[in-house]
């Protein structure tokens, strides 16, 4: 029982954290928007780079691409909730019963991870080159946070044994 109540709390564990992401971006939208704003617009990148072609200079897209990210962030928190729910109401069912449960919470730590994998590090640290910002760099904490992630998942979906 430990190991599936420990399951539990961790992808509880996620899905409060990408509660509170998505709820500081919708209650502190101006703030977190600038990060956006100059990762897209890439004006922060050293100078002499020559991938500033990939730039976004519209600022309707800026705001699309934020709204679009707090959904991402939104939808994985919901799924992980649904899913720790899901899991705690299953705990002491039959362990074919209890991993078939597990899908939700899967979907919701998979869409975490790639927000975080592709949306920040790949897109953002890679494509539009927010690694090279000293002021907008966001590559160090989104590699946390998939890594983080991703160990939850590595460990949600290793089968349940019969309680």
């Amino acid at each position: 029982m430990l190991i599936r109540y420990s399951k539990i709390l961790l992808v509880a564990a996620i899905a409060l954290f990408a509660s509170l992401v998505a709820f500081g971006n919708i209650t502190d939208y101006g703030s977190n928007f600038a990060f956006v704003h100059h990762v897209l617009l890439m004006d922060t990148i050293f100078p002499t780079a020559t991938i500033k072609y990939r730039a976004i200079d519209s600022v309707f897209l800026h705001h699309a691409a934020y709204i679009f990210i707090i959904a991402l962030e939104t939808l994985t928190a919901v799924l992980c909730w649904w899913g720790a729910g899901r899991l705690l109401g299953n705990v002491r069912a039959p362990a074919a019963e209890f991993n078939r449960t597990k899908n939700i919470a899967i979907a919701g730590l998979t869409l975490g991870f790639l927000v975080w994998q592709v949306g920040f590090m790949s897109i953002g640290g890679e494509w539009f080159g927010m690694w090279m910002s000293d002021q907008w760099n966001g590559v160090p904490d989104a590699f946390r946070f998939f890594i983080t992630i991703g160990v939850v998942l590595i460990y949600l979906v290793q089968r349940d044994d019969e309680i």
